[in-house]
């Protein structure tokens, strides 16, 4: 697909975000971004929403139909638009690299939080 393609390029910049800004500067950046995308009167990011602010991240060159198939794919409680976790979700997803650094960090927290209750 197309889209998917497109979205690549963009994905590849997430795991360098993560370096340089780590977890929750990079979580504030994708709120952020969600913010450029949202629908201002319903809080959600739509088909319309995102077609309309894709070129803030490069996007505009994608048709309705991608932009379409992206909001199908975040879309996890099936309203037609994405929230902000289902965002943030959707980008971690479309980025490999950051998922397995997310695993990292996740198993590098429980072994901090087991070893600060006495396990």
């Amino acid at each position: 697909m197309a889209g998917i393609k497109k979205i690549g390029d963009f994905q590849d910049l997430l795991p360098v975000m993560a370096d340089k800004l780590g977890g929750e500067g990079l979580i504030t950046e994708l709120c952020n971004g969600f913010e450029l995308l949202m629908d201002k009167n319903r809080g959600v990011i739509t088909m319309e929403s995102l077609k309309k602010n894709s070129a803030f991240l490069g996007l505009q060159d994608l048709g309705d139909d991608e932009l379409e198939s992206m909001v199908r794919e975040g879309d996890l409680d099936g309203d037609g638009a994405l929230n902000q976790m289902e965002f943030c979700v959707l980008m971690f997803r479309l980025s490999p690299q950051l998922m397995e650094e997310s695993q990292l960090w996740l198993e590098e927290a429980l072994e901090e939080e087991l070893k600060n209750a006495g396990f």
